[in-house]
């Protein structure tokens, strides 16, 4: 039995016990953090210096790149630095503000999907009022709304889950310090009080993928009486990038957390964290970049612009 005062660190999972499987997982997660970078890094300098991406669309693609670069280098460096060094720890603090970081950014994302949702909306289905219900202050007070709401949300459980006692050990079954698998280590009684609080978050999710359907609803229908082919397409063109991350975050997310227990399983819940932590990360990017022929092109003349400066 341990109390969560006399802990000084938490033991992290980790993928294989043989060096070279350790190495290999070394290398393969680096690759993906690089890709990572590499994507979202070129998307955030695209839009912050083509005057021609200076739209609210973009704008809160920089932020999404953003939110994306914090939450993949809050997980994978540390996982890849205990696979090379051959250690499982990592700080009580360390594992605190983990914590609090992948709560904050992923709420964080989640919040900004929504308000991208209500972007295509206006887009769509009010495009005489766009200009002016989606001006530059509306903007960025919906962006710093969606920051806010998961900094107080990260705040607020990451502080619970750390005021109660732990009294099963210090072993976190994920390759990163998880809500989740933090409040499996607290004793009985305090365990049930952590999961109502994440149930509120829950609900709170709900409404917002309610929104989202909702809004899609609209858009759909108000995309299916455009008269041609053309403005068809160039209306879808605008929302499935956004559809398809979010999809790819919320599926990820759903069944990584409400599964049935019967099906729950060490491996299983590795894969699920994963694919909900590592994967989003890296293919946003590839997701908004493959039918954005503005993005494209911003891309390609940064590329250009950085080639001529190097000769």
């Amino acid at each position: 039995m341990s109390n969560s005062s006399s802990l000084s660190e938490f033991l992290l999972l980790v993928y294989a016990d043989t060096r070279e499987l350790q190495l290999l997982h070394f290398l393969l997660f680096l690759g993906i953090y690089l890709a990572a970078l590499l994507g979202n890094g070129l998307i955030i300098t695209a839009v912050a210096c083509v005057p021609n991406l200076h739209t609210p669309m973009y704008f809160f693609l920089l932020n999404l790149s953003l939110l994306d670069l914090g939450s993949i280098s809050t997980t994978v460096p540390k996982s890849m630095a205990n696979s090379l060094w051959n250690t499982r720890a990592i700080s009580y603090l360390g594992c605190a503000a983990q914590v609090f970081l992948v709560f904050f950014l992923f709420s964080a994302e989640y919040s900004l999907l929504t308000v991208m949702a209500y972007d295509r909306y206006v887009a769509i289905c009010q495009p005489l009022h766009y200009g002016t219900i989606m001006d530059s202050r509306a903007c960025v007070r919906m962006a710093a709304a969606a920051w806010a709401s998961g900094f107080l949300n990260a705040l607020l459980h990451t502080a619970n889950t750390f005021l109660l006692p732990l009294c099963q050990g210090n072993t976190v079954d994920q390759f990163f310090c998880e809500i989740s698998q933090i409040l499996k280590l607290s004793c009985a009684d305090s365990y049930f009080r952590g999961v109502g609080l994440l149930g509120i978050s829950e609900c709170l999710m709900f409404g917002c993928f309610i929104f989202i359907v909702l809004s899609y609803v609209q858009i759909f229908r108000a995309v299916l009486r455009i008269p041609s082919e053309q403005g068809r397409h160039k209306a879808f063109s605008m929302c499935l990038p956004h559809l398809a991350v979010v999809s790819l975050f919320l599926s990820t997310i759903i069944f990584a957390y409400l599964k049935p227990p019967s099906i729950s399983s060490p491996v299983l819940d590795l894969v699920l964290a994963v694919l909900y932590s590592v994967v989003p990360p890296t293919v946003n990017p590839l997701i908004y970049s493959m039918r954005n022929k503005e993005l494209q092109q911003a891309v390609r003349k940064l590329i250009q612009m950085v080639l001529v400066q190097q000769q």
